[in-house]
This record gives structure tokens, C-alpha cells and sequence, in this order.
């Protein structure tokens, strides 16, 4: 079942049976994110966009060590042997509201460590798409936890990317992060980062996909406003840019931490977050 929301020219389709992913996100029509083809799974295609908790990115080995422990998730990715992305986005969302612009929905879930409430916020209006997401520690002992959106924007050619940070994560042949190196975020066109799949840290919260048609604008705030993963495949029309909480598989690299680590939430505690997209056509 798909759940449309709709206001001020803006229009999204979500997936709540699907890990609330999006579908679709246009403005006046346009395309923001690369739409999910009908009957396509979220789960696997490159297209909307979908959350990540209770952890982001990769998981080094699917391992998960906390507290004398060491939990074993499915490898999602047999040619780099991690896991990814967390576990929510296969699980269902319950729609607790809804209007013709705004919704509310709620999760939770089980894994590993991890028990969890989550309740996500979507509203349009005139000032864009504003979404807010809150996580608990549904368990009776400490967790460290995390989350992250990961939207598939779509990528027309000539565009430019802008935002600032202060250190960049190289990988290594797994794609896992290394000691992080100075950088001041990107700021340029395709040549600069094509290809790219990398996290920056020190990130201001801001970041602007600049489009021959128009500037999109991504703003997060709290528990979002720290880190960006940037994924541009360079043989694909997309691009994501991608808030999340923590840095990848920081829990099994833990000197990376000072750069991004996981939270650990007590009992009932939790961690929020906001982002709000917006987009401004060229006259």
C-alpha cells in the first residue's frame, strides 16, 4: 500500500509497508528523487529513498561487538563482505496520521542488541518537505544506536555540489573508513566528485545540489547535523547525499569515533533529528 501526500506543488509517494521509503518526490512535477519504478523493492533498487537505523552505512564483517558480545548480521554485500544500512528498512511503518500533506509513523523493532521505537514526521508545505525522526532504546539496557536518510536524488547532467566540512574519510578496499584527512567539503561540478562514495565529518548541516534547473537545498539539524555520506555513482544519473548520525562501522573502529561515534541510548533515552529539502527554480 503506497501513501501520497500532497501540498503547495509538492507531491511524495511512500512505501509505510516498506520501510517507509519513498517512492517519489517531485516539485511543480520535476523529479527530485529518482522515482521507484511500480512494484520495484526499495530494498534493492537505486531509486527514492529509505531510512537506515539503528545503525548507518556499512557494518564491517556484519559484526556488531558491545558489551562482551559480538552479533552477527546478514551480509548484505557478499563482494565487500559488509552489512548495510541497517534493519528498519524492512520492516514496516504504521501510520499513526495522516493528512493530505503531513504524516506521522511508527516503528518497532528487534535485532541483535537492538530494541527500538522510532517515529518518523513527513510534512509538505510551501517551504518544502520537512522530515523529523526520533529514536528510543526500547530494551532494558544501554544500546549504542544510530540513524541516517538515504535518499536517491536524481542527477541531470551539468550539475554542481556545495557544502562544507572538515575532514573527509578515505576508504579502503572494502569501502570502510580510514583515519579521516582535512577537507573543507566539496564545491564544484562533476569532475570534483563522480564516483565518489565517501563520509565527511565536521559537516555544517547544509548541502546544495545545484541543477541546470534549479538549486535544491538540503538542511539537517540535531542528531543528523554532523556527518554526510556522499554516494555518486559515475554510471548512474544520481546522486545521494546523506545525513546520518555516525560514521561507518565506527563501532568496530572505535579511534574513528572522535569524528562521529554511535550513541549510546540508556533505557527509554533516545536521539532526533531533523532535515528539512527544499528547491528553488532558476528564473
Amino acid at each position: 500500500m503506497s501513501l501520497r501526500l500532497a501540498a503547495a506543488g509538492w507531491d511524495a509517494m511512500l512505501r509505510p509497508g516498506q520501510g517507509a521509503a519513498f517512492a517519489a518526490l517531485r516539485w511543480q512535477g520535476r523529479d527530485l528523487l529518482a522515482p521507484l519504478p511500480d512494484g520495484a523493492d526499495p530494498n534493492t533498487g537505486m531509486a527514492g529513498a529509505f531510512w537506515m537505523l539503528p545503525w548507518t552505512n556499512r557494518l564491517e564483517g556484519g559484526a556488531f561487538p558491545w558489551a562482551g558480545a559480538v552479533h552477527a548480521f546478514p551480509i548484505t554485500h557478499p563482494a565487500e563482505g559488509n552489512a548495510l544500512h541497517g534493519l528498519a528498512r524492512a520492516l514496516p511503518w504504521q501510520v499513526e496520521a495522516a493528512t493530505p500533506g503531513a504524516a506521522t509513523l511508527a516503528q518497532q523493532g528487534d535485532g541483535g542488541p537492538f530494541h527500538w521505537r522510532a517515529r518518523l514526521g513527513i510534512a509538505l508545505s510551501a517551504a518544502g518537505l520537512r522530515l523529523s525522526l526520533a529514536l528510543e532504546n526500547a530494551g532494558d539496557a544501554p544500546c549504542p544506536m544510530g540513524f541516517g536518510w538515504h535518499p536517491w536524488f536524481a542527477r541531470p547532467e551539468g550539475c554542481t555540489v556545495r557544502f562544507a566540512a572538515t575532514h573527509r574519510f578515505p576508504t579502503d578496499d572494502r569501502k570502510l573508513p580510514l583515519p579521516p584527512e582535512p577537507s573543507p567539503g566539496l564545491s564544484g561540478g562533476e569532475a570534483e566528485w563522480l564516483g565518489l562514495d565517501a563520509q565527511f565529518a565536521g559537516w555544517d548541516g547544509v548541502a546544495e545540489l545545484h541543477r541546470p534547473d534549479g538549486c535544491l537545498t538540503l538542511r539537517a539539524r540535531g542528531d543528523w547535523a554532523r556527518n554526510l555520506q556522499v554516494y555518486a555513482p559515475a554510471h548512474l544519473p544520481l546522486l545521494c547525499l546523506e545525513p546520518v548520525s555516525h560514521v561507518p562501522a565506527v563501532i568496530n573502529r572505535p579511534d574513528l569515533a572522535p569524528w562521529g561515534a554511535m550513541r549510546v541510548l540508556a533505557p527509554g533515552e533516545g536521539m532526533a533529528g531533523e532535515i528539512e529539502v527544499d528547491f528553488k527554480e532558476i528564473q
